[in-house]
């Protein structure tokens, strides 16, 4: 088998749907003749953990760890300069300081495990500024930069509005490591299209590779019992511009115009958010008696979650038209329809287009919202199914099927 270094920052035990696109690439790339060495970073004060993603690393995968030098795990107060520094000192992001005590490791790594060939991740970013570091010790080793999300042109970076030196900083770093690997993988069309659009010298280097599910995680479980509510779920994180209001709102007009009944209606939230902002926004539009806020669980836990509702949420705010975030492809797979309040010509609108599997409203839009929750409601009271999934298209987005993608890009390299 040749020897391949998975450099990723967010790893088992982390939890997150951010860990999981590594963790499959690593469960099944061994079926495709490559072993994986993973160099990650400690989890002992990790916010998130999932310790049931490990039944998913072979069991002879080696895993390296070095300090992780997070600056947001320091003691109260003293977390809160931290995470000053991280956002608004270290470039690009809060991991700069691992990346920079892990070279020495990593490229030790290299030398003593026989390295062939150099995969990293982001984010962070920095993850990939380490595999640079690596490549030019070692440039006849080829190297696949991936990347889930965008970097400069991502909304949620946007947001911080860096000044313009900090920005132009990290586009020159990010063109680096474009001229640097011998593959970028991008996680969408969007991100792909937007990559080219900046470097197009470079368009014959980015491959796209979405995000995608894995059939094992859904074995052995099933829809349960008929719910006695209309059970429409959100799991994961909501943070920068994503937001439930509109939402909120659209339930809110339904209700005063009666066309819902709100002790027939759940609203349930699964993961990790500022409850007491959540609380507060549904108090507000006077929908809180309708709201189930429950705590972060383990993957398998959060499917048994989407596979026991009747409807699922996706949320996404203005600027994320490249994104389709990792549990959009759970979602597809689970024959559940989709309500999506995103941005309406983006990304995540037109895979749940193609796909046939849920109503679609842009994510300010609440009288559309507001028709989509109606309809959905009422076809739960009929007992109707109100989309046709098509289920050859959802196929492609297979964890297996898009491993094997990346072992082609890796086996064209590596000739």
């Amino acid at each position: 088998m040749r020897r391949v270094l998975m450099i990723a920052h967010q790893f088992p035990p982390i939890g997150g749907s951010g860990v999981q696109r590594t963790v499959k690439f690593v469960k099944y790339l061994p079926d495709f003749g490559y072993k994986c060495i993973v160099f990650t970073r400690q989890a002992k004060k990790a916010a998130l953990t999932d310790d049931t993603l490990y039944l998913d690393i072979p069991a002879d995968t080696i895993i390296y760890r070095t300090k992780a030098w997070d600056l947001s795990e320091w003691f109260f107060p003293l977390n809160l300069t931290g995470k000053f520094i991280r956002r608004r000192v270290l470039i690009p992001d809060g991991e700069r300081l691992w990346e920079h005590f892990s070279i020495k490791k990593a490229i030790q790594i290299v030398k003593d495990e026989k390295i062939q060939l150099l995969y990293s991740t982001s984010q962070p970013f920095s993850t990939h500024l380490l595999a640079l570091e690596i490549k030019k010790k070692y440039p006849e080793i080829p190297w696949v930069a991936d990347f889930r999300d965008e970097w400069t042109n991502n909304a949620f970076v946007k947001a911080y509005n860096y000044n313009l030196m900090r920005i132009r900083k990290e586009k020159h770093m990010e063109r680096r490591v474009f001229e640097m690997a011998d593959s970028v993988v991008i996680n969408t069309p969007f991100m792909r299209d937007n990559s080219v659009r900046d470097n197009p010298d470079l368009a014959y280097k980015f491959r796209v590779i979405p995000n995608g599910f894995d059939r094992e995680d859904f074995e052995g479980i099933t829809n349960g019992e008929p719910n006695d509510k209309f059970t429409l779920t959100y799991t994961g994180l909501i943070y920068g511009n994503t937001s439930p209001e509109t939402v909120f709102k659209a339930l809110s007009t339904l209700l005063d115009e009666k066309k819902i009944d709100p002790a027939k209606i759940k609203l349930c939230f699964v993961g990790r958010f500022k409850e007491g902002n959540l609380t507060q926004m549904a108090k507000a539009y006077n929908v809180l008696e309708m709201i189930e806020i429950l705590p972060y669980l383990s993957h398998r836990e959060s499917i048994k979650k989407l596979m026991m509702s009747d409807a699922l949420l996706l949320l996404l705010g203005k600027g994320t038209d490249a994104i389709y975030t990792g549990k959009l492809m759970e979602y597809i797979n689970t024959g559940k329809p989709i309500l999506a309040s995103v941005p309406a010509n983006g990304a995540a609108a037109a895979l749940i287009k193609e796909t046939g599997t849920g109503f679609i409203a842009d994510c300010d839009d609440i009288e559309t919202t507001a028709r989509h929750i109606q309809t959905l409601y009422e076809s739960w009271l009929a007992g109707e199914k109100p989309i046709s999934p098509n289920i050859k298209l959802i196929s492609r987005y297979e964890r297996r099927e898009l491993t094997k993608e990346l072992a082609n890009i890796f086996n064209s390299l590596c000739r």
